[in-house]
């Protein structure tokens, strides 16, 4: 058995990164006296599954993780006794015990949703997810560990929705194709002919091939 949970990552932790994290919450679950269950050999760790890495100098809204259980807990301990160790940023939002053959976080993610909140030229950058949608293709330069190479952003973009907020947008987040939030950064600015923005950008929540999210799925 496994308990799915829900979990923020806070503005003030953003520029933390994703072996941090585990780290934390490798900690908190130790602390927390939560009959989590361990690997076994001369190093034993909590199994932590996380459904997708945020990048660093990304907040998250509702990210999910699953946590091997010995025993069952009901939600309300699970959630009380984790956030009695975790800080007020790291906080654990929902929770649900699921059995062993329900997906992992990772294998069902399909698409993230992100809140992007430029720092300047707001209204030419909001202006553009209506050009960009209507396009039929926008070649982009993506960097790997490889090298470089040329992507078609434009089915990578699920969805574009400009709020007084800021800009709601729905990305692929799978083996695929994946849309990085920078990269749909630098194509508005592109559309627009304005300078590439500084954003802060918000992951809100994590979906699978319904576009439905993973801790509903």
């Amino acid at each position: 058995m496994k308990m799915q949970v829900v979990f923020r990552k806070g503005e003030r932790l953003r520029h933390i990164g994703h072996l941090d994290l585990m780290r934390a919450m490798q900690r908190a679950l130790r602390r927390s006296g939560l009959p989590v269950k361990y690997s076994q050999g001369f190093n034993p760790h909590i199994l932590l599954s996380f459904a997708a890495p945020l990048a660093v100098g990304i907040a998250g809204e509702r990210e999910v993780m699953e946590v091997p259980l010995d025993t069952p807990v009901s939600t309300e301990d699970f959630l009380n006794k984790l956030n009695a160790v975790l800080p007020p940023e790291l906080a654990c939002v929902a929770a649900r015990q699921v059995d062993d053959l329900h997906p992992a976080p990772m294998a069902a993610l399909f698409a993230a949703a992100y809140r992007i909140v430029p720092a300047e030229n707001a209204e030419a950058f909001q202006a553009a997810a209506a050009e960009f949608l209507a396009r039929d293709r926008y070649m982009a330069t993506h960097r790997t560990k490889s090298g470089e190479k040329q992507i078609d952003l434009r089915p990578l973009v699920f969805n574009l929705v400009a709020k007084p907020e800021g800009l709601h947008a729905v990305l692929s987040l799978n083996q695929s194709g994946t849309c990085k939030p920078d990269l749909l950064i630098a194509a508005l600015s592109d559309v627009k002919h304005i300078p590439v923005p500084a954003c802060r950008v918000t992951r809100t929540r994590l979906l699978n091939n319904l576009l439905v999210p993973l801790e509903n799925a």
